[in-house]
C-alpha cells in the first residue's frame, strides 16, 4: 500500500484530481481549505449564520456530485464560488430575505481584516456622533442593498465586501466581463436612487 499522501502541501489541481478519483480524503481537505470562504460569500448573501451553514453544507455537497465535471484549465476556487453563489442566489429568489451587513466579515480576526471587508460609507469619522451617523447610514446602505435584484447584490457583496476585481467576479459568476461592469453599474444607480433620502 502506497504511503499517504501529505495533502495539504498539493495544490488545488492535484487534490481535485484525487476527489476525482474517489480519494475521500481528499474531498475531505477541499473541505478544509474552502469550508470557511464559502460559508463566509453565503453568509454575506444571506444574512443568517445556521441558513449560511446549511447552503454552505449543500454547495460542498453539489461539488461532490459535479466533480467530475471539474475542468483543470479554471481555478477550482472561482468554479467552487459560482456553485456557492448560485445556491445563495436561487436561495433568494426562492425568499425575498434581508441579506447583508457592513460590519465586515464574520471571518475578519483582525481590525484590518474588518476593515478590509467592510462597505465603505463613510470617510472615518472621529467622534461618536460620526460613529453613530455612520452606523445608521450603514444600516440604510443595508437594507437599500437588500433591495436590489439577486444578481446586482452578488456583485455589488464581491466588489464592495469581498473586494474582488471585475475579473474575478465574471470568473465567480461565470458572467461576462462587460455585464458584471453593467450589473455593477446598474446596481450602483440603484443604491443612489435608493439613498436620495439620507442627502441632507
Amino acid at each position: 500500500m502506497p504511503p499517504a499522501l501529505d495533502l495539504a502541501n498539493l495544490p488545488d489541481a492535484d487534490v481535485v484530481a484525487l476527489a476525482q478519483r474517489g480519494r475521500e480524503a481528499a474531498y475531505r481537505e477541499l473541505i478544509r481549505r474552502y469550508e470557511r470562504p464559502v460559508f463566509s460569500l453565503v453568509f454575506r448573501m444571506v444574512r443568517d449564520r445556521e441558513l449560511a451553514e446549511d447552503l454552505s453544507q449543500d454547495t460542498f455537497i453539489k461539488v461532490l456530485q459535479h466533480i467530475d465535471r471539474y475542468r483543470p484549465e479554471f481555478k477550482f476556487s472561482s468554479w467552487l464560488f459560482k456553485i456557492a453563489n448560485n445556491v445563495a442566489i436561487d436561495h433568494l429568489r426562492r425568499r425575498q430575505l434581508d441579506t447583508v451587513s457592513m460590519d465586515g466579515s464574520p471571518h475578519a480576526v483582525s481590525s484590518d481584516a474588518v476593515e478590509a471587508t467592510s462597505f465603505d460609507v463613510t470617510g472615518g469619522g472621529e467622534s461618536a456622533l460620526d460613529r453613530l451617523q455612520a452606523r445608521e447610514l450603514g444600516s440604510a446602505i443595508e437594507a437599500a442593498i437588500s433591495q436590489l435584484r439577486p444578481e446586482y447584490r452578488a456583485c455589488i457583496l464581491l466588489r464592495h465586501v469581498e473586494d474582488k476585481s471585475y475579473e474575478e467576479i465574471a470568473a465567480t459568476l461565470d458572467l461576462p466581463l462587460g455585464t458584471v461592469k453593467t450589473y455593477i453599474h446598474r446596481a450602483r444607480h440603484e443604491l443612489r436612487g435608493l439613498l436620495e433620502h439620507l442627502k441632507q
